[in-house]
């Protein structure tokens, strides 16, 4: 399973995204400030954007969602227990996932944002994926609920996930980094190797690196581990 891009440009106006590079299986994390591109390759690798030049090549690509930055978006139910139904996943465990135990029949636009993001990240990481895009999947989460969706995303249901996000505060352990610089997708390679080449770190792993410690991966508990062997 895979998705490739291939000389790949889009332009709006004076704004251009270029693009070329193989997501394969496992997570890939894909960062750059806001309005660099990422939504815009998210929508591309989903297929619902069209190059101006070049190809997007899906191989063996069956189950596929792009979950959007606003849960809203995908709302369908009229009542949490519907909008549960609707993806067809069971209702008990994805209450419990969400913090809504006992809320089924609330009005589903009666939750706060926070709540409708959960509820629906719930519902997405319930269901198998082969190809599952996460557009600012920390968008409307508390610092509490950043960190559990991180802890989720280090092990997520599906062959090839690609999270874009701008988020510092917390970042899951991936497989893979790239980065958006001035117009043009860069990939960095395994986490590892790009740790050293990734020019926007957050601020924890930045520190850690400053400090001599070699984080094995880019989430909080990888830089702690590292810092703790550093120290030690």
């Amino acid at each position: 399973m895979r998705v490739s891009l291939r000389d790949v440009e889009v332009r709006r106006g004076e704004w251009a995204l270029s693009a070329d590079g193989v997501f394969g299986e496992g997570r890939h994390l894909v960062t750059g400030p806001v309005g660099s591109g990422k939504s815009t390759l998210a929508l591309l690798l989903a297929g619902i954007a069209v190059p101006e030049r070049g190809v997007v090549i899906r191989e063996r690509v069956g189950a596929l969602l792009l979950s959007l930055p606003f849960p809203e978006h995908h709302s369908t139910g009229a009542c949490v227990g519907e909008e549960i139904a609707s993806w067809g996943v069971a209702e008990e465990p994805i209450l419990a996932a969400a913090g809504l135990a006992g809320r089924s029949r609330e009005a589903l636009f009666r939750l706060s944002r926070g709540e409708l993001k959960r509820l629906h990240l719930a519902c997405v990481l319930a269901r198998r994926w082969d190809l599952l895009l996460l557009d600012e999947p920390y968008t409307a989460l508390d610092c509490p609920g950043r960190e559990a969706l991180s802890a989720q995303l280090s092990a997520p249901p599906a062959a090839t996930t690609v999270i874009f996000t701008h988020a510092r505060e917390s970042l899951p352990r991936v497989d893979r980094l790239w980065e958006i610089r001035e117009g043009r997708l860069v990939d960095l390679g395994p986490v590892r190797e790009a740790i050293p080449l990734w020019s926007s770190p957050p601020a924890y792993l930045r520190i850690a690196r400053e400090k001599g410690a070699t984080p094995a991966n880019i989430s909080v508990q990888d830089v702690r581990e590292a810092l703790c062997r550093t120290d030690g």
